[in-house]
């Protein structure tokens, strides 16, 4: 599922568990064409997914694990459509139903209070600081427990064409470590001086359009239920730093002069593949495009990934991202048979992902030689994780149309202190209303002119 509509998905996600028509797509390993006698020899776990990219990197490891601990692993591919609902369906009637799921952290609090998720059984101590960033287990923390395996991650981080970076290091007689951005102010500095070659159409540009690209202007102070996002009484929505750091991305707007309305994460990739930027806002898909692309004799450049820069020396960053986890069906009766497998999966069998499925895996330490994998890692390591509240899954679709106005022009401090108060009445059950007006900071150190070049 795309990062958008992941993100409003969460929302969606929050209707009441009832009975719904249960359409799966099996992938190879499908369990009605293996034989009575098999089962019967060997025991068996069901493991229900939904992203297809994983399809052939299961089966994979499936057959690792069944030579390895002779435990027949079956992965059925299944829409995600009403994905907890079916799951749920399935374990009450005893249809097929999974043992164990691969699921987004965002809905661990729904799959918890269900019974579809309890505290794992991790024997070998596998979810451990040793083995997983902050940001990994915080994700699949819910209440004080530990509910599920960190598996893999989605987050956005700066990447930057290093050919172009490197160029204009050598003009400017500087090393390219210099012209590395540490904060938005660094690559305005850039684009005010840069000798740019003729492919090149726009220094900085990124799809404004989309939340998960846009969050971390804010992302470091707004709290939407605590480290673990699962705390409701942790809201804090609307501060004076959160209004200086979209009034910053507002300022930008007048900079680089990009359209909401026809902004898109596809069109920005492409320009980056074609030459056209030195510096994006992207996903970790942009590897393996990157990579199709070079092999396909496009994009004759080098690149590199790195954290996303701050906004400058007051104003700090923090990203968001969303772990997909392995949880336990609180249902199933094979229990130590899941643990054991989502313990081994999401430790021996992270080593595979990325090559299999295209997939960042969560575990540190993961030996991978792909250009720009680490700067990904790193910016996961301190992210947000996306929340677990029920209670505010509309935040994200509210959000992004708070940015989208802000973007446009509208006052920052009405649109975030008008977001805190829909939030903050839905949460509390009552109105809401925020006591302090806070007002926007005036831009004074920077005159914004438009970047974008002919």
């Amino acid at each position: 599922m795309g990062l958008k509509k992941r993100l409003f998905a969460a929302a969606g996600i929050l209707a009441a568990l009832g009975a719904v028509v249960f359409v799966a797509v099996q992938s190879k390993a499908v369990p009605d064409l293996i034989p009575e006698n098999a089962l019967l020899v060997r025991p068996t776990i069901m493991l229900w997914y939904t992203d297809e990219a994983l399809e052939d990197y299961l089966a994979s490891v499936a057959l690792d694990y069944l030579e390895e601990y002779d435990v027949r692993v079956v992965p059925v591919l299944t829409s995600g459509l009403e994905y907890l609902e079916a799951v749920n369906d399935a374990s009450l009637n005893n249809e097929n139903a999974p043992d164990l799921y691969i699921v987004g952290n965002e809905s661990l609090e729904k799959a918890y209070l269900a019974g579809l998720a309890e505290e794992i059984d991790d024997a070998g101590g596998v979810v451990s600081e040793a083995n997983f960033p902050k940001a990994a287990l915080d994700a699949v923390c819910y209440q004080g427990k530990t509910v599920a395996y960190p598996l893999y991650f989605e987050t956005s981080a700066l990447v930057y064409n290093k050919t172009y970076l490197e160029q204009a290091a050598a003009e400017l007689e500087v090393s390219e470590a210099e012209l590395i951005p540490g904060t938005i102010d660094d690559i305005l500095s850039f684009a005010e001086t840069y000798n740019a070659p003729e492919t090149v159409e726009a220094v900085f540009k990124w799809d404004v359009s989309d939340i998960f690209y846009n969050y971390f202007f804010a992302g470091n102070y707004i709290n939407v239920g605590g480290a673990c996002g699962d705390d409701v009484s942790q809201m804090d929505i609307y501060n004076l730093e959160a209004v200086k750091g979209l009034k910053a991305y507002q300022d930008l707007n007048q900079f680089f002069s990009i359209d909401a309305e026809t902004s898109s994460y596809a069109a920005v990739v492409q320009d980056f593949l074609d030459g056209k930027l030195v510096f994006t806002v992207a996903t970790t898909d942009i590897l393996n495009r990157i990579a199709e692309t070079k092999a396909q004799g496009g994009f004759p450049y080098e690149y590199q990934v790195v954290p996303l820069p701050d906004v400058n020396e007051e104003v700090q960053t923090r990203g968001l991202s969303v772990t997909s986890a392995i949880a336990v069906n609180g249902y199933s009766e094979k229990k130590d048979l899941a643990n054991a497998f989502a313990a081994w999966l999401a430790d021996t069998g992270a080593d595979k992902m990325f090559a299999r499925s295209g997939r960042t895996p969560a575990r540190l330490n993961v030996s991978s030689d792909v250009t720009g994998m680490q700067g990904f890692v790193e910016e996961y390591s301190g992210s947000i994780p996306m929340p677990k509240l029920m209670s505010t899954a509309n935040f994200w679709v509210r959000m992004e149309i708070a940015y989208t106005k802000i973007w446009l022009g509208e006052n920052v401090s009405d649109i975030l202190k008008d977001l805190s108060e829909q939030i903050m009445t839905q949460v509390t059950g009552t109105e809401y209303v925020e006591e302090e007006y806070i007002e926007v900071p005036t831009e004074t150190e920077r005159d914004y002119v438009d970047e974008g070049m002919d």
